[in-house]
């Protein structure tokens, strides 16, 4: 069975992040923050799950865990 994944629209990720939305776009296009995935023609949202895993990635980083 799959479980079903969450997607966070840039609001969300604005949240999630503190960056503005230029901000978000910039580091998207640098590999920083995971890319969007297109769920509609005009429309794209984040795996809840991966901006979860830079989170913990940047804490650990902070904080000099491996």
């Amino acid at each position: 069975m799959i479980t079903p994944r969450k997607f966070l629209r840039l609001p969300a990720v604005i949240e999630a992040t503190g960056w503005s939305r230029a901000t978000v776009w910039r580091k998207v296009k640098d590999g920083v923050l995971p890319a969007p995935i297109p769920i509609g023609p005009k429309s794209v949202a984040w795996d809840a799950a991966e901006i979860a895993q830079w989170q913990e990635r940047c804490i650990n980083a902070s904080r000099n865990i491996a």
